[in-house]
């Protein structure tokens, strides 16, 4: 019953006194509305820069051509080995026949060409979609093993650079947020602090009746909470309303079809939590660091 007395009184002297210390409680809101604003930009960017990078990885596949002579019992070899190969996430395998009825679709120019030959030129393929794209040249070497196998190729050169690419900018987008969370939470503890320190007569009155040092805490703590809330309802508003307007002037994608920004639901919402539990965890952190090193209780 006394701890939940003392739970109760702390949750109430917080929210009296954010609104007692109404100026200096806007002060730590607007700090943590900005930085906060400037993580969840940092965020979305990253999460879609992540899920463009996974788009483009996706286009990534190893061609695989076979020779002429090839009976089917070794494709199908070839086929159910793909099955095993612990880098293979899939495959789609077409004869001769169906690529020359797929490339008469194409046009008219490739139709009449086509139906010009006695013979169709065309090979067999089978066509590999990867689960790691950083290991596709072990995967096509592993391939070219077969004898049957006339090539297997993955745009060797022009894929490793592209995959060296995509893990850097990954990198660098995770790096940025982690950079930002750490400056918004610097940026609001200070706050705090200066917060607290403007009220350390309070504090100092509160010792000599002989409060205990939890009774002490723990208004700051709950007030920290409550300001890092409040502090994320701009920042979840903008991400939201702004996100949403971002996605449907765009119609979905940047600049052009390859590029496809993440839809807006349920996207948003994790964001949206993201920011309250940053903003909520931050204010806590930073009164509990002032009130018990800053001021030495």
């Amino acid at each position: 019953m006394k701890a939940i007395r003392i739970l109760t009184r702390g949750i109430r002297d917080a929210f009296k006194s954010v609104f007692r210390n109404f100026s200096l409680s806007t002060a730590a809101i607007t700090c943590s509305s900005i930085t906060l604003i400037l993580v969840a930009v940092a965020m979305v960017i990253s999460y879609n820069v992540k899920n463009i990078t996974s788009d483009l990885e996706r286009e990534l596949t190893i061609v695989v051509y076979l020779k002429e002579d090839r009976t089917e019992d070794q494709v199908q070899k070839l086929l159910k080995d793909l099955e095993t190969m612990p880098n293979v996430e899939d495959k789609v395998y077409k004869n001769k026949e169906e690529w020359k009825l797929e490339m008469k679709s194409y046009s008219d120019t490739f139709s009449q060409a086509l139906d010009f030959l006695e013979t169709n030129p065309l090979l067999d393929s089978i066509t590999i979609t990867v689960k790691d794209v950083n290991h596709l040249k072990e995967t096509t070497e592993q391939i070219k093993k077969y004898d049957f196998v006339s090539s297997a190729d993955y745009g060797e050169g022009m894929a490793e650079n592209l995959v060296a690419v995509f893990n850097v900018v990954e990198k660098v987008t995770i790096i940025i947020v982690v950079a930002l969370i750490l400056v918004t939470a610097f940026l609001i503890g200070n706050t705090i602090k200066l917060t607290i320190f403007s009220r350390r007569g309070e504090i100092d009155i509160m010792r000599l009746v002989g409060a205990s040092n939890i009774s002490i805490r723990l208004p700051f703590i709950f007030e920290g909470l409550i300001l890092g809330i409040l502090g994320s309802i701009i920042p979840i508003l903008v991400t939201i309303y702004g996100y949403i307007l971002l996605y449907d002037h765009f119609n979905g994608y940047l600049f052009t079809q390859i590029i496809r920004l993440v839809e807006p639901f349920n996207f948003i919402l994790y964001v949206s939590g993201a920011l309250a539990i940053i903003g909520a965890i931050i204010g806590m952190f930073g009164s509990y660091r002032a009130v018990r090193r800053y001021l030495k209780i």
